[in-house]
């Protein structure tokens, strides 16, 4: 869970969203804080974030799987493998 929580402020019961929604959601809209722990019976429930930093998040996520399957795919490159240079391939795929 630590990984989760990093500030005591970020953990958020699931009453006090169910009161005060408003408020938890114009502090992330605002950039004032970066995510709540949403906390049901003293355990993590679910995370709540802005949209920012979620379309960040899935985008590195992204990011992290071409670079995988680049490295994946550079790891079966033999003697013997046709390589193709990078204006090559802008050529073939205007």
């Amino acid at each position: 869970m630590s990984a989760l929580l990093s500030r005591v402020d970020q953990a958020v019961s699931v009453t006090d969203i169910t009161r005060s929604a408003k408020k938890y959601f114009d502090k992330l809209t605002t950039g004032n804080q970066d995510r709540y722990v949403i906390m049901k019976n003293n355990a993590p429930a679910a995370v709540m974030l802005a949209i920012s930093e979620y379309e960040q998040m899935v985008e590195e996520l992204d990011d992290l799987r071409v670079e995988m399957m680049a490295l994946e795919r550079m790891s079966k490159v033999t003697e013997d493998t046709e390589l193709v240079s990078l204006d090559e391939m802008r050529e073939r795929f205007k």
